[in-house]
This record gives C-alpha cells, sequence and structure tokens, in this order.
C-alpha cells in the first residue's frame, strides 16, 4: 500500500530509518580490497543520488525529502526535472536543505535547436549545475536498438553541438548510456557506443557511465574505462538483481569494488546511487529514503 499524499516529515524520518538497520550489516562485497596493496576509499563529497531514484517522494513532499538526503549525509544530487517547480524555486529548495544539484539530466532537442537547448543551459546555470547531461538515446520508433551507424553518427554531431554551446554557458556536458548503445551496428562488431565514443569530441562531450545498464548490454565497465580514459566524469551506481531487475547499491552482482580501482584512469569525480524502481510499487514512494540511505552507506564504507 502506498503512503498517503499528505506524508508527514516524522513519517518519511521513520521509513528511511527503518531501512538503516538493515544497511548497517553490508554484503561482503561492500569490504573487498583492491590489488594495489592498500585500501582505497570513495570520497564523501564525490557522492550524489540522481533524484529519478525519488521521483514519487519528492512529488508528495519535497522539502521534507530533500532535507532527509541531507540527514543521510548527501551534499549534492543530480536532478531529473524540477519536480514542477522553475528553476528558481527548485534551486531555493535545495539550498533549504543544504544540498547542491552539481548536475542534472536534460534530453538535447530532437532535432537539435539552438535556442531551445540554450534556455536548457540557462535554467541549468541557475540551479547551480556543473554538468548538465544527456539521459537517453538509442531506440526507433518502434522502441527497437537502433542498429544503424549512420543514425549513431548524425547524433553524435548533436552532442557535439550541444557541448559547444554548453561550454559557452560555463556547463560540462556528458552523455548517460542505457544498454541500447551497445547493440551491433551494420551487422559487424561496432556498437553505438563505439560510434558515439569515436564521433564525439572528448572536450565537448563526457561520459557518464550507468553500470547496471552497461552489465545489461553485456559491456565490462573496466573495459570502458580502458577504452575512454579520463572521459568518464560520473557514474550511475545501480546494482542488478538475479533476477536482472534493480537492486539497491551493494545487494546486487556488480563488484563496484573492482570498477572503483580504476576511478584515477577513468576520471571519476561523481558516484550517483540510482535505483529505477525504488519508489515505484510494489514499493512504496518512501522505500526510495531507504534505498538512498543504503547507497549512501554503501559507497561510504566502500574499501578497494
Amino acid at each position: 500500500m502506498q503512503n498517503p499524499p499528505n506524508i508527514s516529515r516524522r513519517g518519511i524520518l521513520g521509513a528511511a530509518a527503518a531501512g538503516a538497520a538493515a544497511a548497517t550489516v553490508l554484503p561482503a562485497a561492500a569490504m573487498a580490497g583492491g590489488s594495489k596493496g592498500h585500501l582505497t576509499r570513495v570520497p564523501r563529497d564525490q557522492i550524489s543520488v540522481q533524484l529519478y531514484t525519488l521521483r514519487n517522494q519528492l512529488a508528495i513532499d519535497l522539502d521534507a525529502s530533500l532535507a532527509e538526503l541531507a540527514h543521510i549525509g548527501y551534499r549534492r544530487v543530480e536532478h531529473a526535472g524540477f519536480v514542477g517547480r522553475t528553476a528558481t524555486e527548485f534551486r531555493a529548495a535545495l539550498r533549504r536543505a543544504g544540498l547542491r544539484a552539481t548536475s542534472g539530466h536534460v534530453g538535447i532537442p530532437q532535432p537539435f535547436d539552438a535556442a531551445t537547448w540554450e534556455a536548457a543551459l540557462e535554467d541549468a546555470n541557475i540551479v547551480g549545475n556543473r554538468y548538465i547531461v544527456h539521459p537517453y538515446f538509442g531506440t526507433d520508433a518502434a522502441g527497437n536498438p537502433i542498429r544503424d551507424s549512420a543514425v549513431w553518427k548524425a547524433f553524435a554531431k548533436d552532442l557535439n553541438k550541444a557541448g559547444k554551446l554548453a561550454r559557452k554557458h560555463g556547463l560540462d556536458f556528458g552523455y548517460h548510456n542505457h544498454h541500447n548503445e551497445f547493440a551491433r551496428q551494420d551487422g559487424g562488431k561496432l556498437t553505438g557506443f563505439d560510434v558515439l565514443t569515436r564521433e564525439t569530441d572528448p572536450g565537448l562531450v563526457h561520459l557518464e557511465v550507468d553500470l547496471f545498464w552497461a552489465f545489461r548490454g553485456a559491456a565490462d565497465p573496466v573495459d570502458l574505462i580502458g577504452r575512454n580514459r579520463g572521459r568518464i566524469k560520473q557514474v550511475h551506481v545501480k546494482d542488478l538483481a538475479p533476477s536482472g531487475s534493480f537492486a539497491d547499491p551493494g545487494d546486487g552482482f556488480i563488484d563496484f569494488g573492482r570498477i572503483f580501482d580504476h576511478s584515477r584512469e577513468a576520471g571519476l569525480i561523481e558516484y550517483i546511487v540510482e535505483r529505477d524502481d525504488a519508489g515505484s510499487p510494489p514499493r512504496t514512494p518512501a522505500d526510495a529514503l531507504i534505498t538512498a540511505r543504503r547507497g549512501f552507506q554503501f559507497l561510504d564504507t566502500l574499501r578497494f
């Protein structure tokens, strides 16, 4: 049963606290050591959370939900829209909670339109973003993965245009993957991700690798790092459940320590907790706060 729309801040805090006990005993993978002879940790001030994870809960009570994220320990977030507010109103809500939206997901217009994109960039600056990231591409009108490299090349040109305008506005533009990017193109071995990374300018378009979707696309993130050194500034820390669906970070199959052992090589600056179904039925909206807490604690205690 979902929470009533007038859920109180006390109710939110209680729901999040209910998951805290379970999060205190982390999986063995959370304490895995690296091969360097010493242990490294994720810098606490680089841990973020994608607010898409909490979209249902934010719609119920924006201020209380943001306040709980700050209480958990987050200082930065990545937004996916402004929850029905203007950019100015959304920034004010973040400030009340003591949070910064260092990054935001905003799709570039298709077909590309410079004026529309510049308006989005202006909003990003109002909110206080450092990064602005295109969130989705790669399916045709029927919802099937694109397998024509010409389509990816044309989109890469638009990404370069978007990145050039973003830089003009003082923003760093990135691209976020799903699994569609790893479909083979033109009947050969080249993937859509290969085309995008070859055809975009690394100085204009960085990569935000969604680790869950990379694995779902049969791509090893360590291999992606090796082929894109210094270009992967952000990752989505989203775990893979035995069912093939989503899990709270640390509860699934992904060996995050093995990946983060290559953080310096990647160029990583932000580790962003996410779970697509965190607050969707059969889970309740407030369950997303439990995911946020577990994700923060997992990253904060992970050693590699």
